[in-house]
């Protein structure tokens, strides 16, 4: 019997934990949730008031998407086994969600309206200093020197409103940046434009001394994907100009949602100090710059991320690993900025394999994104 005493029938229970009563039912078949007793005689059900918290977490769970056997680990499984579940489920929803977003962003775009569309304008209002912030952190991923002369439309920072957000993109092929702003109000969309990077950065100067700036996709005739931006504060315009060479439509920048869906799921990620790591990479040198922990990191024991590379002797950080070991390496020049764009003392890198993209994250901005290419590891 339950500790308290207090026995309860399979509709009362049902309405206490938000479950109903097939699905007690069924739990009960599987094994997952018994009742506390069975009357013999009649088959009656009666839950114990001290069950209710079981209940209502495997409710919770099951209302995640988590399959049966693995709501069983996180309820009665080793601490560890129940976290692996958890972050592979996780995982799992991220790529979900990502792809769902992107085949309904990519139908919404195709379908919209001409109040939307190729007619109409459309506009929204942000913080001047966040949309500078948001340029800043971005533009450090857009093609420079012979890149650019080659492919002028990475040369450029992607506008785009869509999805109630204003996103700023920018890409190299080798990373990419991506950094959502909510604004305090929108109309129209969605639309997308293409800002050159030295554009967009005196933009961010101009912005960064207004309070509120309304963000404007004018009327185009060519289209959605042929428009431009506009910023307004007052009385006072700025115009961000045409895309790449002049006549570039946004529909040529590389598909940043297809790069994020397709990510392989995670299998380490490090936690580490932003600038320590920052520094540490940017003293190496030229040539590649390798991180290791764990089993990667040889005989380095646990919290301890080795970085080394160049001429420089091998440096030790403190860090909080998940996962295998590993040892991967990159580009400072690629990793650097990348480093440099993030908010906060700390940042998270989520690996997947030693040979794809990377997720670079700040724990204290979310919104922002940069994906980093490793290269090959040093003989």
């Amino acid at each position: 019997m339950d500790d308290d005493g207090e026995l309860l029938g399979i509709g009362a229970f049902a309405r206490r934990v938000g479950l109903t009563p097939s699905a007690l039912r069924f739990y009960d078949d599987c094994g997952v949730l018994r009742p506390d007793r069975v009357d013999e005689a009649t088959g009656y059900r009666r839950y114990g008031a001290g069950q209710t918290g079981r209940a209502v977490r495997l409710r919770q769970l099951r209302a995640a998407g988590l399959p049966l056997v693995d709501v069983e680990t996180v309820l009665d499984g080793p601490g560890e086994a129940a976290r692996n579940v958890l972050r592979a489920h996780l995982d799992r929803t991220r790529r979900a969600a990502d792809e769902a977003r992107a085949v309904v962003a990519d139908f919404l775009q195709e379908t919209a309206g001409e109040a939307e569309g190729a007619g109409g304008a459309a506009r929204a209002r942000i913080g001047g200093p966040e949309l500078a912030s948001a340029v800043r952190q971005v533009a450090p991923a857009a093609a420079t020197g012979p890149a650019a002369g080659e492919f002028p439309v990475l040369a450029c920072l992607l506008c785009e409103l869509a999805d109630g957000e204003v996103r700023w993109v920018a890409t190299d092929r080798y990373r990419l940046a991506v950094r959502g702003l909510r604004p305090e109000a929108a109309e129209g969309g969605p639309r997308r434009a293409l800002i050159p990077a030295g554009s967009a950065r005196r933009l961010a100067e101009w912005a960064v001394r207004r309070t509120v700036v309304e963000v404007e996709f004018p009327a185009a005739a060519g289209g959605p994907d042929s428009a431009r931006v506009l910023l307004r504060s007052g009385e006072e315009c700025w115009d961000a100009g045409p895309g790449a060479a002049g006549t570039a439509p946004a529909e040529a920048f590389p598909d940043y949602r297809l790069m994020l869906s397709g990510l392989a799921a995670v299998r380490q990620r490090l936690i580490v100090d932003r600038a320590g790591l920052r520094d540490a990479v940017a003293a190496r040198g030229g040539g590649p710059v390798s991180l290791a922990f764990g089993a990667g990191a040889a005989v380095l024991g646990d919290g301890v991320l080795a970085v080394s590379g160049g001429e420089a002797e091998p440096m030790r950080l403190r860090a909080v690993p998940t996962g295998p070991g590993l040892r991967i390496s990159f580009d400072p020049a690629v990793l650097v900025p990348a480093l440099e764009a993030g908010v906060g003392p700390d940042v998270l890198l989520e690996i997947a394999a030693p040979d794809r993209p990377v997720v670079v994250r700040s724990a204290d901005q979310g919104s922002f994104t940069t994906l980093v290419m490793p290269v090959r590891a040093p003989d």
